[in-house]
């Protein structure tokens, strides 16, 4: 059995399964630049319709990756990064970031020089 396997993994598989979505990761982008935002104004920025950004938001806090707080009325939602950290330390982390970086540098150089030969 791996270390952390009964108690870690459905975690983890509940974050990338919401985190596949690019309508998620758009709101948690939202979340990253001002957090406490209502549903209203998470659809104004979102070419969503309210139910979608709503059912959206049910899975990230499901996922653990939304927290929410009632203000009176108002439910404002922040981003939660604490699941992202810790695939972070389990999967990146691990991996010597120098290495990483040149990689990705190495990439885009190619890619780079692939456009402008064209």
């Amino acid at each position: 059995m791996q270390p952390d396997g009964c108690i870690f993994t459905p975690v983890v598989d509940e974050v990338f399964k919401v985190l596949a979505d690019a309508s998620r990761r758009r709101l948690l982008d939202e979340l990253h630049k001002r957090g406490g935002q209502t549903l209203g104004e998470l659809c104004q920025h979102l070419d969503m319709t309210r139910q979608a950004v709503t059912k959206h938001l049910a899975l990230l806090e499901a996922a653990n990756l939304v927290a929410t707080v009632w203000r009176g009325r108002e439910k404002l939602h922040y981003l939660n990064p604490v699941p992202l950290h810790e695939i972070y330390e389990r999967w990146i982390a691990k991996y010597e970031r120098h290495r990483l970086r040149a990689l990705s540098d190495l990439k885009k150089g190619l890619e780079e020089n692939d456009d402008t030969s064209k």
